[in-house]
C-alpha cells in the first residue's frame, strides 16, 4: 500500500496527461502531492524528507510550468529531484559524518563500512544518470515519449538497479551474531 500511495500523484499526472494535456496533468500532480502529504499529516504520521523535497519542488516547477505555460519547467522536476538526492547522499556523510543509507537501513542490515559507501555511491551515481537520462529523453524525445518514460521507465529502471543492489549486498550482508560462537 505504501508503494502505490508513493505512486498516488505521479499515476493521477499520467492519467491526467492522457485524458487533457501537461498542464491539466500538471496541476493534477501539484494538487496531489499537496493532499498526499495533507493525508500524512493529519493521520499523525511522519512526511519523510524526500516527500518534503519532492513536494517543494513539484509546486515551485510545477507551478512555473502553470505560470508561464511552459513544458520545459515539468521536464526538469525529475533532474532536479535526482541531484537533490544524489547531493544528499555525497554531501551527508561529510557534514555529519554519518553514511545515510547505513543510518536509514543500519538496523535490518550489516554491511561492513567500505560497502555502506560503495552502495552510497552506486545510489548517488544512479540519481545522477536517471537525471541526466531524464534530460536526454525530454530534450530528443516528443512530449508523450517523456511523459510514459516519467512513469514507466524510471519505474522500471529503478526496480531492475534496486534487484541488481539486493543481489549485490546479499554478497557483501555479515551474518547476524548469535552469540553461539562455539556452534
Amino acid at each position: 500500500m505504501k508503494l502505490l500511495f508513493d505512486l498516488f500523484p505521479i499515476l493521477l499526472f499520467f492519467a491526467a496527461f492522457k485524458l487533457a494535456d501537461i498542464y491539466v496533468a500538471t496541476g493534477v500532480a501539484i494538487a496531489a502531492t499537496v493532499l498526499q502529504i495533507a493525508w500524512l499529516k493529519l493521520r499523525g504520521r511522519a512526511v519523510e524528507p524526500m516527500q518534503w523535497a519532492s513536494l517543494g519542488i513539484i509546486v515551485v516547477f510545477g507551478g512555473m510550468t502553470l505560470l508561464f505555460h511552459d513544458e520545459t519547467f515539468i521536464k526538469w522536476k525529475p533532474t532536479v529531484l535526482y541531484g537533490l538526492f544524489a547531493a544528499a547522499l555525497l554531501l551527508a556523510p561529510r557534514l555529519t559524518g554519518k553514511n545515510p543509507l547505513r543510518a536509514i537501513m543500519g538496523a535490518q542490515l550489516s554491511l561492513p563500512p567500505r560497502i555502506w559507501q560503495r552502495l552510497t555511491w552506486a545510489w548517488a551515481g544512479f540519481f545522477a544518470a536517471m537525471g541526466a537520462l531524464n534530460l536526454f529523453v525530454a530534450y530528443r524525445f516528443p512530449l508523450e515519449t517523456w511523459v510514459d518514460f516519467k512513469v514507466f521507465g524510471t519505474l522500471g529502471l529503478t526496480i531492475v538497479f534496486v534487484i541488481v543492489q539486493a543481489v549485490w549486498i546479499g554478497r557483501h550482508a555479515e551474518e547476524p551474531e548469535t552469540g553461539d560462537a562455539g556452534r
